[in-house]
């Protein structure tokens, strides 16, 4: 039997992938939680431990805990740790109720004049840019609310759902991930209700919340903020029974910039350095030369699109110095025996083709792995840019994946 195949089950075209906390808070190119659920069936039946190494909005946290499996999450991105923390945090419905019972109140009384506030707005660059003046006084009036929240638990909760809401309150296109301003005219017709916005979230939120809860989760999660291109903290060797993950496709600025989609919402909730993220995350860092792999498919890709553009190359190759460091890393702390499972998918950069699965493949078998399988998925669902600048030029455009990877491999041990 071939060990790389197409399975048109996996691709979930008509599954509602928002169900329980996953309806949380969009976020650029999500793993469906019916693919981390299915790999679990699949490979996680005696797993107790789950680690996820860039683990964004935390869905396979939320799955693994859902079938009773501890899981650990890391990420880079303020926001996706807050998100993938409190979709995974158990709060008390009871408690929950009675401070959104408070917001209620509190923005009833502001709308009807029964109450003033002087709000102090945040001094974010470009402000005024990307808001309007009332938008800002809203948004900050609710701020205001949300840090008088004594319970960090519900204040992270109010915090997601606020996220969304400066987003979708903002002069920035929200069909887009990256920062892109209405036009003149745009911004004249936008007139955003702030306040019903932000009501909205945490309605459809307390839904989900509610719905996770009923389903009893025995699982706990835990997320950090290690980078594991550098080191693995707080994780013992050999102690992780299941990687579930869906890796970056490449650096952020030329693919999914989740640092510029996380940008205002981090600003506001006050991260120092909000507009740097993308130049923190895996091969963020122009290099002065092209690295070179012992991976004829990955040395081969690299001089293609040197020989079109050097600097290009050296972008591209400075991810993946990073992403086989990282792999390096969490090699140490599987289990022999146990399995990881990356969701990639084979990106473009100068018409040449990257074989992320082949790639991911490779360097883990340098590490002692044996491949089990790749399944081959195509991507009905997914939120991510059909097409991007594959020259970083403004106007130019090429097709992105429309398929994506799921590798699985397995540490050697003694008994296989």
């Amino acid at each position: 039997m071939t060990k790389k195949y197409t399975d048109f089950s996996w691709d979930f075209r008509e599954a509602n992938t928002k169900t329980f906390t996953h309806c949380f808070h969009a976020y650029p190119a999500m793993m469906i939680p019916q693919v981390a659920e299915r790999i679990l069936t699949k490979y996680g039946q005696n797993a107790k431990l789950l680690f996820d190494p860039y683990c964004g909005t935390g869905t396979s946290l939320v799955e693994a805990n859902l079938k009773g499996i501890d899981a650990i999450g890391t990420d880079l991105n303020p926001l996706a740790r807050l998100i993938s923390k409190t979709k995974t945090t158990k709060i008390k419905l009871q408690v929950l109720d009675l401070y959104l019972k408070d917001f209620s109140d509190y923005i009833f009384s502001l709308l009807f004049y029964l109450k003033k506030i002087n709000v102090v707005i945040p001094e974010i660059k470009n402000m005024d840019y990307w808001f309007d003046k009332t938008v800002k006084e809203k948004l900050s009036i609710i701020k205001s609310f949300i840090e008088k929240i004594e319970d960090e638990n519900v204040a992270n909760f109010f915090k997601v759902a606020f996220s969304e809401t400066i987003r979708e309150s903002s002069f920035t296109r929200n069909s887009e991930f990256k920062l892109f301003r209405m036009t003149s005219e745009q911004m004249q017709k936008f007139n955003p209700d702030v306040f019903g916005i932000m009501q909205s979230k945490l309605a459809r939120n307390h839904k989900g919340l509610k719905s996770f809860l009923e389903q009893k989760p025995k699982g706990k999660s835990i997320v950090y903020d290690f980078n594991t291109s550098l080191e693995i903290k707080h994780i013992q060797k050999e102690s992780i029974d299941i990687v579930v993950t869906s890796p970056p496709y490449g650096d952020s600025r030329t693919t999914v910039a989740y640092g510029q989609f996380s940008r205002f919402a981090n600003e506001w909730l006050g991260v120092d350095n909000a507009n740097q993220i993308d130049n923190n995350l895996m091969g963020g860092k122009t290099q002065k030369e092209v690295y070179r792999f012992s991976n004829k498919l990955l040395d081969s890709s690299l001089e293609k699109i040197g020989t079109v553009e050097s600097k290009r190359a050296r972008d591209v190759s400075a991810f993946y110095h990073d992403y086989q460091s990282s792999i390096d890393n969490i090699s140490c702390i599987i289990k022999p025996g146990g399995y990881v499972c990356y969701v990639v998918g084979n990106r473009k950069v100068k018409g040449v083709i990257l074989p992320m699965d082949e790639i991911t493949k490779t360097f883990f078998e340098n590490q002692g792995f044996t491949h089990m399988e790749t399944i081959v998925r195509n991507i009905p669902n997914k939120r991510m840019p059909s097409k991007n600048s594959p020259s970083n030029v403004a106007g130019e455009k090429d097709e992105t994946m429309s398929n994506e990877f799921i590798v699985v491999m397995r540490k050697k041990s003694l008994t296989l």
